[in-house]
């Protein structure tokens, strides 16, 4: 019985891990401003849902943090204090005892600053 508690406490440990790659965004991206300094720019901030199953040893969808900034990139020339939080709301936390831990969804907010791009002198 303990080995079994204890397999599972692994398995769970490991679940519904995600990792994030700014590389792929194409703009500089930085997690803190200097000190004293907040990045000056238009502040976003984007929900999205990942669904994971049994227990989230399975991931049927994952957040993708290129597809969540893009809005945000448009006129932006580079990303500001970026911050990447995971979290299960109550709604989530519900389905997933509704469905015995068959659909576990979790909740991934990208907060940060888009640092728009100076404008360009005419000659």
């Amino acid at each position: 019985m303990r080995r079994g508690l204890l397999v599972a406490a692994l398995l769970n440990a490991a679940a519904c891990a995600q990792t994030f790659d700014t590389t792929t965004l194409g703009v500089p991206v930085t997690m803190a401003s200097a000190v004293g300094e907040p990045a000056q720019g238009t502040a976003f901030r984007s929900n999205v849902t990942t669904l994971h199953g049994l227990f989230g040893l399975v991931t049927f969808s994952q957040a993708n943090l290129q597809k969540a900034l893009a809005r945000q990139l448009i006129d932006g020339d580079e990303i500001a204090e970026l911050r990447i939080r995971t979290r299960s709301r109550w709604s989530d936390v519900l389905l997933t005892v509704l469905t015995a831990g068959l659909i576990v969804p979790r909740t991934v907010t990208y907060q940060g600053v888009v640092v728009d791009r100076p404008p360009t002198p005419n000659p």
